[in-house]
């Protein structure tokens, strides 16, 4: 006799000319990233507002276009995302004295514990991510990661 219940559908599989794309790979890795970020860290506080964040509060008072910099955003991207960031009373932007079109930004009250609850869900999850590799192994890992990032950057500046 037959088993009456349909197997469960299974889809194409990528072929091996993507999958060893690193390119494909890294959207793969930015799209789980996402996911696991919005579930375990803040649906709200997306990775970029995080990363103002923490350089903001390293950094007090700096400008927006270096801040911008800091964190690999576009100056116009950077706007948007310290916009979004002062619309929540997260971070407060105030026109440099000196020259009207810089804005220096600075973390709010609300910025300063928005910033240290996602830091700690945060580090978490770096600590669930790098837990099946050895402190030695972590480091490559994230050395490796950097240098990635770095020749993406390169390649897309020379564009």
């Amino acid at each position: 006799m037959t088993d009456p219940t349909p197997s469960a559908p299974t889809g194409p599989e990528a072929p091996t000319a993507l999958t060893a794309a690193p390119g494909y790979q890294v959207r793969r890795l930015y799209q789980a990233y996402l996911a696991v970020w919005a579930r375990e860290v803040d649906p709200v506080l997306t990775g970029p507002q995080f990363a103002v964040l923490q350089t903001v509060e390293a950094h007090p008072g700096q400008d927006q276009r270096s801040m911008a910099a800091a964190v690999a955003l576009d100056t116009s991207t950077m706007a948007d995302v310290a916009r979004r960031l002062e619309n929540r009373g997260l971070l407060a932007r105030r026109t440099a004295a000196a020259d009207g079109r810089r804005k220096l930004l600075y973390l709010t009250d609300a910025g300063q514990e928005a910033l240290r609850e996602a830091n700690h869900r945060a580090r978490r999850l770096d600590t669930i991510l790098l837990d099946s590799f050895d402190e030695a192994e972590r480091e490559r890992f994230v050395v490796n990661l950097k240098a990635l990032a770095d020749r993406w950057e390169e390649l897309a500046e020379a564009a």
